[in-house]
C-alpha cells in the first residue's frame, strides 16, 4: 500500500512540502516545475506585481491552456468520429457487394 510522503517543491524560490504517493511524485514535480516557470515568466514581464497577483495570473493562463486543449481534443474527437463513420460506410458498402 502506498503512503503519502512529503515532497519538497520550489515555486518562485519558496519551498513547499506536499504530501503525495510515490506514484504521484513525478507528476507533482512536473506540475510544480511548470507552475514555477509560468510564474517566473509573468514576474519577469510585470513591472511590479505581488506574489498573489502572479499566482492568480499563472492560474488563469494555465486554466486557459487547459480549456483550449480540451476544445481542441473535442474537435479532434468529432473529426475522428466523422472519419470512422465514413470508413464504416465504405466497409459496409464493400461487404454488401462482396456478399452478392
Amino acid at each position: 500500500m502506498s503512503s503519502d510522503a512529503p515532497v519538497s517543491v520550489n515555486i518562485l524560490d519558496r519551498e513547499f512540502l506536499i504530501g503525495c504517493t510515490p506514484e504521484e511524485k513525478p507528476g507533482l514535480i512536473a506540475a510544480a516545475d511548470y507552475l514555477d516557470a509560468k510564474m517566473r515568466e509573468i514576474r519577469n514581464n510585470a513591472r511590479s506585481a505581488g506574489v498573489e497577483r502572479i499566482a492568480v495570473m499563472a492560474a488563469l493562463n494555465i486554466a486557459h491552456e487547459l480549456i483550449q486543449l480540451r476544445q481542441h481534443n473535442e474537435s479532434d474527437h468529432g473529426t475522428l468520429a466523422q472519419h470512422l463513420q465514413m470508413l464504416r460506410a465504405k466497409l459496409d458498402g464493400v461487404l454488401a457487394t462482396s456478399v452478392k
